[in-house]
């Protein structure tokens, strides 16, 4: 008789992060980042808007109106400065802002880019 186990993993905020810039990207560090982010509404292209609030909660809107929410920390990491967002449902992960060309965009710890609406 064979038993097998279910594998749970648990995505854990990575500060250590390895985030690869593209050529004009301006890596930002916390307290830049928080300059950019923190009170600040953001409308990403595929019609999410991000919301990271003073007092340390967060909430995404997708485009169909579902929301998702959770708190967030900024940190130092080891290339600039990151973003880790814990959501309500369990799952964490931590991103990057950079400027490039007077624009925000956002990398995901998986290397995504999404840049915000102007």
């Amino acid at each position: 008789m064979r038993f097998i186990l279910p594998i749970v993993m648990m995505a854990s905020p990575a500060v250590a992060q390895e985030f690869v810039p593209r050529e004009g990207d301006v890596v930002l560090d916390a307290a830049a980042m928080a300059a950019d982010v923190v009170g600040a509404r953001h409308e990403f292209y595929d019609g999410g808007v991000s919301f990271f609030s003073v007092s340390g909660t967060y909430t995404y809107t997708y485009a169909d109106g579902g929301r998702a929410y959770g708190s967030y920390e900024l940190r130092d990491g080891g290339a600039g400065g990151v973003v880790c967002t814990s959501f309500a449902q369990g799952f964490s992960r931590c991103d990057m802002y950079v400027r490039n060309a007077d624009r925000l965009v956002l990398i995901t710890q998986d290397g995504d880019r999404f840049p915000v609406r102007p």
